[in-house]
């Protein structure tokens, strides 16, 4: 049994929706209904009654619940005396923040602080999305960077959390310069030759922003899958392998491309825009916080 699979139930219990579940906990649905069906299959009882609409708890489940609510406060509370033992002496800021966007926009963006911030302790952790999430809810981190499109929405609560618009990047198909490897893969390929693809694990966010993409594009692409990973990083080192294409975003790779080592691999239809905000709890009062929040407005 699983921590995460308490949390997909917790969820599916407070949204009565697979669907709407599945989103929030930023995983395909399938995947969602697998992994309630498994806890069900650890205790031993069904705890969803899928004959009902909304969804409601079955007796067993309606234990279950109480249960699971106890259990994840209970150690999310000790990861949080934890964490907070584990940070830096005096007064800083945790920031928690995709892996891509701590190694593509962190740097510079934290640099650009340091006129107004001088000496301003910061750690940054790298993590993924739910991650992020989970340590901007249970109080682990002052700020979270993450990468938002208006079609895939984090669900975050407006009234408790607010964000601040830092940046725009664009999700981009790349492959190795053509001329340093002689290859022509560009979308959108054909039956008889469907271009490589190194692509992203479905459940992860630029996973789904690439499933978008590709609803969006209007013409079928023929793509072949030849790896997959849930890290920007892997895939960019794969593609200037020559391994094939992958969409990654452009700030990631603006250097490649400025030095003719990447190109794009199919026209403007083929990218998403994607948002880059930053989040904070509202009820966090930390003066630096503060003070930080209100430079960032007015910078933006």
């Amino acid at each position: 049994m699983e921590v995460k699979w308490i949390e997909d139930f917790v969820a599916l219990a407070q949204y009565q929706s697979f669907s709407r579940a599945a989103d929030m906990r930023n995983v395909t649905q399938s995947g969602f209904s697998r992994r309630i069906q498994a806890l069900e299959q650890w205790v031993g009882a069904d705890l969803i009654d899928r004959g009902s609409y909304p969804l409601t708890l079955t007796p067993a489940g309606r234990l279950f619940k109480e249960a699971a609510d106890d259990i994840l406060r209970k150690l999310f509370d000790t990861r949080s005396i934890i964490r907070m033992d584990q940070r830096m002496p005096g007064t800083g800021l945790q920031i928690a923040a995709g892996h891509t966007i701590a190694v593509g926009f962190v740097p510079a963006w934290l640099d650009s602080l340091q006129d107004r911030f001088k000496d301003l302790r910061v750690r940054v952790v790298p993590t993924n999305v739910h991650d992020s999430i989970v340590m901007l809810v249970n109080g682990n981190c002052e700020l979270m960077l993450a990468y938002e499109h208006p079609e895939l929405p984090l669900h975050l609560d407006p009234a408790r959390y607010e964000y601040r618009t830092v940046g725009h990047d664009v999700f981009m198909p790349v492959r190795r310069a053509s001329g340093r490897t002689g290859s022509d893969m560009r979308l959108p390929g054909t039956a008889e030759r469907p271009v490589p693809l190194i692509a992203y694990s479905a459940s992860t966010y630029f996973g789904r922003c690439h499933a978008l993409l590709l609803r969006h594009a209007g013409t079928s692409a023929a793509l072949q899958p030849l790896f997959e990973s849930d890290m920007a990083d892997v895939l960019k080192q794969m593609v200037l392998n020559g391994a094939g294409i992958a969409w990654l975003p452009k700030s990631l790779i603006e250097s490649e491309l400025e030095d003719g080592v990447l190109e794009p691999a199919g026209e403007r239809r083929w990218m998403l825009d994607l948002e880059l905000r930053v989040y904070r709890d509202r009820g966090n009062t930390a003066p630096l916080l503060a003070d930080l929040w209100h430079h960032i407005a007015a910078a933006n």
